[in-house]
């Protein structure tokens, strides 16, 4: 399945409105497959904060492991969010081309 994730907006930001973009998503996420992989796509996004991210990704992150892949991105906030992320949850996520 891919997440366009611009449909929670184009600015994403803020811890509490990637809580509420998270658990508006948690239905869908009940319906996955336990083999079925979910690709983040991050076009039509202009900003992403790293609070928004950690609110957002890092539980998927912890939920799907290896499911979850972000596709890459050629946005600046976009790549530097990312690389906080990772540095702070000691964790990579899978980023594919």
């Amino acid at each position: 399945m891919k997440l366009q994730l611009e449909k929670f907006g184009k600015t994403l930001i803020s811890r509490e409105l990637g809580s509420e973009a998270f658990k508006a998503f948690q239905p869908t996420l009940h319906k996955f497959s336990k083999n079925e992989e979910l690709e983040i796509d991050f076009f039509g996004v202009l900003t992403l904060s790293p609070s928004w991210a950690d609110e957002f990704l890092s539980p998927l992150l912890n939920q799907l492991g290896d499911k979850l892949i972000l596709l890459s991105s050629d946005n600046l906030s976009v790549i530097a969010t990312l690389r906080i992320l990772q540095e702070v949850n000691t964790r990579l996520f899978r980023i594919k081309s």
